[in-house]
């Protein structure tokens, strides 16, 4: 695996981690729960640590924006499917907007 694969293959991670600490902080209930609040760090300290390896070889615009796209539609989906989050017709239409965006950055990218 070249360094710029394990970079996309880390960013990625990192992204899904994102969604997993952003769950964990509602769980944390404001960092009064302990036990999620000490969860929740740890995903986070691993998290960084994948987005900051993928930032060594890739674009910090591009990989910004695909670390922080892969974790806002992450938790949409997962507010909606857990959550009982509404979904409408309106957040349905701008997280598919969110989806296209980061596959075209993902497509541009010179990496």
């Amino acid at each position: 695996m070249t360094k710029v694969n394990k970079a996309w293959l880390l960013l990625v991670l990192g992204g899904l981690l994102e969604v997993a600490w952003a769950v964990g902080l509602k769980y944390a209930h404001g960092f009064t729960n302990l036990k999620w609040t000490l969860i929740t760090l740890c995903i986070m300290v691993i998290s960084f640590y994948c987005f900051g390896y993928a930032l060594t070889r890739l674009e910090i615009g591009t990989a910004y924006a695909i670390y922080t796209g892969i974790g806002a539609v992450g938790t949409v989906i997962y507010g909606v499917a857990f959550l009982n989050e509404p979904m409408h017709l309106l957040k349905l239409f701008f997280v598919v907007l969110l989806i296209g965006s980061i596959i075209g950055l993902k497509v541009i990218a010179k990496e």
